[in-house]
């Protein structure tokens, strides 16, 4: 039963890091939710195929600093805003319940609100020392 169970993880982490450097590339699709997902696949499947991952410079750009919630650049956060937004726009207007569309915009608020305050704003300059300083660390924990 655990084999299966670290297949089925190891196939969907896969999945979601394909799509994960599908959005790296597409400026449509943000990669970082789906790097992240697949972190958490991998931590459950086995301890090799998670320490790879840890390895790649996906993992170094996108989960760490998400992860250790060290904050976002502006642009970072206008493109996920923008994207989703237009997914919730897409929805509210072809959707006829009254009540989904009252849902879907009360979410949108909401996800406004968490990435303005709850999100930290950093400057580019910021982002790439926080990432720099956090990939460092992985790599100290990994050879430790």
């Amino acid at each position: 039963m655990k084999n299966i169970k670290s297949f089925i993880f190891v196939v969907l982490g896969f999945i979601s890091f394909g799509i994960g450097v599908a959005g790296v590339v597409l400026p449509v699709l943000p990669g970082g939710p789906f790097f992240l997902f697949a972190a958490f696949c991998f931590g459950k499947s086995s301890k090799r195929v998670e320490n790879w991952f840890k390895r790649t410079s996906f993992y170094k750009l996108y989960v760490v600093r998400l992860r250790e919630n060290k904050g976002m650049t502006r642009k970072e956060k206008i493109r996920i805003n923008l994207i989703a937004d237009s997914f919730i726009l897409f929805s509210v207007i072809y959707v006829d319940i009254l009540v989904v569309k009252i849902i879907m915009v009360v979410l949108c608020v909401i996800k406004h609100y968490y990435f303005i305050k709850r999100i930290p704003t950093v400057t580019p300059e910021e982002a790439k020392n926080i990432i720099t300083m956090l990939s460092n660390r992985e790599n100290t924990n990994l050879t430790s």
